[in-house]
């Protein structure tokens, strides 16, 4: 063994900061700190406690009730538009798909109604480059998850 390359071991004590608890164990520090221990922690405990480092649980907590608000927001304004207004990213298909029909002049969810109304109509829409049966097959869906009456 090569001379003088090696650290110092030491005899080191480590602290818990969460319950004090403290034990000995070889390393190349003087001192250790760790924030929780198998004494104060809970799945060696068995107590289900909620171990919040700098109010993490309060920002979730938070940000949980944004979402939740922004929700009932979009769910007022979407109630207040007639269900023919929506626009087509209502009826959840990719972006892709949304801007194709877009392009092709279909913007609205009365717009997608009127041209499933009937065979030759479902066929002009299948005629659009980029959309296929799959994309027909889920915008059908979803319009019948939401009520609207289809007669294909």
């Amino acid at each position: 063994m090569k001379q003088g390359i090696h650290p110092a071991w030491h005899q080191t004590p480590v602290r818990c900061m969460t319950c004090g608890t403290t034990w000995t164990t070889g390393s190349t520090v003087e001192s250790l700190a760790v924030e929780i221990c198998s004494n104060c922690h809970p799945f060696y405990t068995g107590e289900q406690r909620i171990v919040d480092t700098e109010g993490r649980v309060d920002k979730f907590m938070k940000r949980l009730q944004q979402r939740d608000e922004i929700r009932s927001t979009l769910q007022r304004n979407t109630e207040e538009r007639t269900p023919l207004d929506l626009p087509i990213t209502e009826l959840e298909i990719g972006v892709r798909y949304v801007s194709i029909l877009e392009d092709n002049g279909i913007k609205l969810v009365g717009d997608v109604l009127d041209r499933l109304g009937d065979e030759d109509d479902e066929n002009s829409i299948l005629a659009i480059q980029g959309i296929g049966r799959k994309v027909v097959s889920d915008m059908k869906k979803t319009l019948r998850s939401r009520g609207y009456e289809l007669t294909s």
